[in-house]
């Protein structure tokens, strides 16, 4: 099934689930296989080691906002040149991990959602808002209400997805575009 249908079904699934209970919890689950697959159906990811130093995490951390540390274990490169980087950031309460595709040239070719725990604001993972992302580049503002719309009942997730993405495209554009 593809990763489309997959997260199509799953969110089908939690509109139901969502309507039975308020106590529901949104579960979104897509791992780094399917992710790969989905993106990049031709060609592997190769797990790429990547130091990124204390000055360019402060430099990421003052323009994106996001506080919680920077893990780059999680770097991966395309036999093509492309960059996929995955990272997690706080939505409301719980941990939203995220892929971003950063094509060769440096814009972005998508973004995915892969794992969502919130009790809302699973709007984050639909084609639609994800889209806005394309195109982006480091210089790009990627800020919410900017160039980024909000989902009414996600702001935070939204704010914070927004705030990552910034994050990681600052970090490809000082430690993984200077890599040939």
């Amino acid at each position: 099934m593809s990763l489309r249908k997959r997260l199509k079904s799953k969110l089908v699934l939690l509109s139901v689930l969502t309507t039975i209970t308020c106590i529901s919890y949104a579960k979104i689950h897509v791992d780094l296989a399917d992710i790969g697959q989905h993106i990049y159906p031709a060609d592997s990811l190769m797990r790429v080691d990547v130091i990124v130093s204390d000055a360019i995490r402060d430099k990421m951390q003052d323009i994106s906002s996001v506080r919680q540390a920077f893990k780059s274990d999680n770097i991966y490169r395309t036999s093509q040149g492309d960059w996929l980087v995955v990272d997690e950031v706080v939505g409301k309460h719980e941990l939203i991990k995220y892929a971003v595709a950063i094509n060769k040239d440096g814009t972005i070719k998508q973004i995915e959602i892969m794992d969502y725990v919130e009790s809302y604001g699973h709007q984050v993972a639909e084609a639609n808002w994800r889209q806005q992302f394309v195109g982006k580049t480091a210089v790009s503002p990627i800020k919410l209400n900017k160039d980024i719309d909000n989902i009414s009942g996600a702001t935070l997730s939204c704010k914070h997805i927004a705030d990552g993405v910034k994050r990681v495209m600052i970090m490809y554009d000082q430690v993984l575009k200077p890599i040939k």
